[in-house]
C-alpha cells in the first residue's frame, strides 16, 4: 500500500536521463518502487495505492541537493547590498550571530528548512559555525527534524586568525563532534547527519586540519571547506603557509572523496589537477559569487576536467535566498557571460550539478535520481503558469523558467512535507512573524553599535 504520482512528465535523471511524459512514480514506504509511462501497469497500481497524487500540469524531478548554507543568515537578508566579503562578514554577519540567543537559531534553522523544501531541495547541508551558544547546534538540528528536510549539519569551526568568540580549540572541536554525532548523526532513520566544517584554510592551524582528516577517515565523515572564495582569500593562504589553497590542504590529509570543496572561483589548474587526483567535490555558489563581487567560477573547465560540481545557494546572507530553482538558471547565464560561449553550461548539466552531482558531493548515492531502489525524495514542479509554458523541453523551462514559487509538491522519505506549495508540518505565517521580530530586534541593536563606534 504504497504512494502513486501520475500524470506527471516525468524527469529521471538516471544514466540515460530517461523522461516518460505522461509517467508515474511508486513509492513503498520510503523508497521508490516502480517507474514507467505503461498504462495497463499504471491501472493496477492505482487499485493498490493508499495515496494518490495527480501530477497532472507538473513536472516530476528528483529532490534538489543544497550542499552549502547558512540557515542562521536567514535572520540578515540584505545587510550585505553593496560590501565586498570581507567588511560584509565585519559589519553584518558577525554583530548580528553574536546577538541570536538559543531560539533565534532554532528559528532561523527552520525558516531556512522550509525556505529549501519550498524551492524544491530534499537535502540541506547547514555549515553552522556559530557555538557560543552551547545549544545553538541542537537546535539547528531540532529544526531540521520538524520541518521534515533531509538535513546534514555541517558543524563549522576556526581554530585561529578570527573573531574570538567564534574560535575553539581543537580539543573542544573534536570532543564536540564526538558528543553531536552520538546524538544526532544517521537519526531519523538517517535522514539527519553530522559533518565536518573547518572554515576555511586560514582560520584553521595546519595541527588542527591535521586532526580533522584522520577524523574523517576514522568515522567515515564528510568535510566542507570554503576555499578560493575571493583572490583575498588566496592571498592569505600563500602568505601565511606560502602555499595555495588546496596545496596547503592536501598535505594536512583533507582532500578525499568525502570532501566538498565550497567556491572554488579561484583555484588554479595546478590545484584543479589535485581535485581530480583525490576525487574531492567542488561546490558552486553561483548568486552567492556574484553578490559579493566574488568572481566567475570556471565551472565548464571542472565539468571537462571530470570534476564532480555540485550547485548551492549559500547562506542567505550573501544571496539573499535560499532557492535552487533560482539558483539553476543563475549557474547557466554567469557561466555563459563569463565565457563568451552560450554552449558552456546547458540545462542538463546544470540540473546534474543540482541532482545527481549533488547526491555524489554529500556521498547520498541513493538520492538524486528517480530509480527504482532510490529514495522517495520528490518534487512536483508545477508547468502550466503563464511565465514557463508552453512547455517544449521540460529541462530547459526548469533551469530558464521556474522559481521556487513554482514547486507544488514534496515528498521526503516518502512524507509529503510541502503540498499546494505550502508546509503540511510547519506554520509558515506565524514563522515569519516570530523571526521578524526577533531579527529586527537584533538588527536595531547593531545599527546602535555602529553609530557609536
Amino acid at each position: 500500500m504504497g504512494t502513486l504520482i501520475y500524470n506527471g512528465w516525468v524527469i529521471t535523471q538516471n544514466e540515460e536521463r530517461k523522461e516518460y511524459n505522461p509517467g508515474y512514480v511508486y513509492i513503498n514506504r520510503d523508497l521508490i518502487e516502480e517507474i514507467g509511462d505503461n498504462s495497463e501497469r499504471l491501472a493496477a497500481l492505482k487499485a493498490q495505492a493508499a495515496e494518490l497524487i495527480d501530477a497532472a500540469g507538473c513536472v516530476v524531478i528528483p529532490g534538489l541537493i543544497n550542499p552549502h548554507t547558512h540557515m542562521f543568515q536567514t535572520y540578515m537578508r540584505g545587510l550585505g547590498d553593496n560590501k565586498p566579503l570581507w567588511q560584509w562578514l565585519k559589519e553584518d554577519i558577525w554583530p548580528s550571530a553574536l546577538l541570536m540567543e538559543e531560539e533565534d537559531f532554532y528559528l532561523a534553522g527552520l525558516l531556512g528548512s522550509l525556505e529549501n523544501l519550498l524551492s524544491g531541495v530534499t537535502h540541506v547541508v547547514d555549515q553552522h559555525y556559530v557555538h557560543y551558544v552551547p545549544g545553538s547546534t541542537d537546535a539547528v538540528l531540532r529544526a531540521m527534524r520538524e520541518s521534515g528536510i533531509r538535513g546534514t549539519l555541517c558543524r563549522g569551526f576556526v581554530d585561529q586568525e578570527y573573531r574570538p568568540e567564534f574560535m575553539e580549540t581543537s580539543a573542544h572541536i573534536m570532543a564536540a563532534m564526538d558528543e553531536l554525532g552520538s546524538r544526532w548523526h544517521g537519526s531519523e532513520k538517517e535522514r539527519l547527519k553530522i559533518s565536518l566544517g573547518p572554515l576555511n584554510p586560514w582560520g584553521c592551524s595546519p595541527q588542527l586540519l591535521d586532526e580533522v582528516g584522520r577524523y574523517s577517515a576514522d568515522n567515515n565523515m564528510d568535510i566542507q571547506i570554503h576555499v578560493a572564495e575571493t583572490t583575498k582569500v588566496v592571498e592569505s593562504s600563500v602568505s601565511r603557509y606560502g602555499l595555495d589553497n588546496l596545496t596547503f590542504l592536501h598535505q594536512h590529509g583533507i582532500l578525499s572523496p568525502h570532501t566538498q570543496l565550497v567556491h572554488g572561483v579561484w583555484l588554479n589548474e595546478r590545484e584543479e589537477e589535485l581535485v581530480v587526483r583525490t576525487g574531492s567535490h567542488l561546490v558552486h555558489c553561483p548568486v552567492s559569487n556574484m553578490y559579493l563581487a566574488s568572481g566567475a567560477a570556471p565551472v565548464r573547465r571542472w565539468l571537462d576536467k571530470g570534476i564532480n560540481v555540485a550547485l548551492a545557494t549559500d547562506g542567505p546572507g550573501s544571496n539573499n535566498s535560499e532557492d535552487m530553482m533560482e539558483t539553476l538558471k543563475f549557474a547557466a547565464c554567469l557561466q555563459r557571460v563569463s565565457t563568451l560561449d552560450p554552449a558552456s553550461l546547458l540545462p542538463q548539466d546544470v540540473l546534474d550539478m543540482a541532482t545527481r552531482g549533488g547526491a555524489q558531493a554529500v556521498n547520498a548515492g541513493n538520492t538524486g535520481v528517480l530509480a527504482p531502489g532510490y529514495k522517495a525524495d520528490v518534487v512536483l514542479v508545477r508547468m502550466d503558469r503563464p511565465h514557463l509554458g508552453p512547455v517544449h523541453n521540460a529541462v530547459s523551462m526548469l533551469t530558464f523558467n521556474a522559481n521556487g514559487n513554482d514547486v507544488d509538491t514534496v515528498l521526503v522519505d516518502g512524507q509529503v512535507v510541502v503540498q499546494g506549495g505550502h508546509s503540511t508540518l510547519v506554520d509558515e505565517q506565524e514563522l515569519i512573524q516570530r523571526c521578524q521580530a526577533k531579527a529586527a530586534r537584533i538588527r536595531a541593536t547593531v545599527t546602535n553599535s555602529l553609530s557609536h563606534d
